[in-house]
């Protein structure tokens, strides 16, 4: 069910077809070809009470119009919980956005690495792929959170065509514990697909797919590989 809704939010960005979009985003996609709606400043466009997640977009781009994405979650999972979730990029394919491979290129330390993912496109258009470089920024008592820092570096490897390499798959991951056992995701990202994408396409996906992410991270906290792990984290989430 998942994987088949990614692939149609991906359909809408490299398409052009628009069939999950409601009547007033499309109101507010006609506003922004108008030029009559310059926002600045973060707006909510989704408030899930049941799953706790609310997500906020914004102009990332004044000539543009392209927007970026922001979520206000609360996961049902410790920090290393969820850290180890995010650090078993092997299994992004479980839950991820239509990702259909994923695998770990360097590991440059504890708090550092670089991975590549392959997002599946519907058929007759080319997949995309991205190669990502993490910045782990562990807890301390001090600062009271740990942050997972991600950018696209698309030169870090050769294109592989057909594939299409990814721009930006650009996010700041803020992980707050507010419990033993819940904790509190703050994420601000930015995605280009690469390629000659209109505008309102890429805000078209920006719009869902994080949301149906999040979806996807709560259903696998609640695995016992996660939450009782028998093995180390590849990574260190806490000093």
């Amino acid at each position: 069910m998942f994987k088949k809704l990614s692939t149609v939010l991906l359909s809408v960005l490299l398409l052009g077809s628009v069939p999950m979009m409601a009547h007033a985003d499309l109101d507010d996609d006609l506003d922004d070809l108008r030029g009559t709606n310059p926002f600045k400043d973060w707006r909510l466009i989704k408030n899930d009470t049941r799953r706790n997640i609310k997500a906020y977009d914004k102009r990332a781009d004044e000539t543009t119009g392209v927007r970026s994405f922001k979520l206000d979650v609360i996961v049902d999972g410790s920090l290393e919980t969820v850290s180890r979730v995010y650090f078993d990029i092997d299994n992004y394919t479980r839950w991820f956005w239509t990702v259909r491979e994923s695998k770990i290129l360097k590991k440059v330390s504890d708090t550092e690495f670089y991975y590549y993912l392959v997002h599946d496109a519907p058929v007759t258009l080319p997949d995309r792929d991205v190669i990502i470089h993490a910045i782990v920024e562990p807890y301390t008592e001090d600062r009271g959170y740990a942050a997972f820092k991600l950018k696209a570096v698309p030169n870090f490897a050769p294109n592989k065509p057909p594939l299409v390499r990814m721009l930006a798959e650009d996010m700041l991951i803020r992980w707050t514990p507010i419990s033993a056992d819940k904790t509190r995701l703050e994420v601000e990202g930015f995605i280009h697909p690469g390629g000659d994408v209109p505008a309102w396409a890429i805000n078209a996906v920006q719009r869902q797919a994080p949301y149906y992410t999040m979806l996807g991270l709560q259903r696998m906290v609640h695995l016992p590989q996660y939450r009782t792990p028998t093995t180390p984290s590849p990574f260190t989430i806490k000093k």
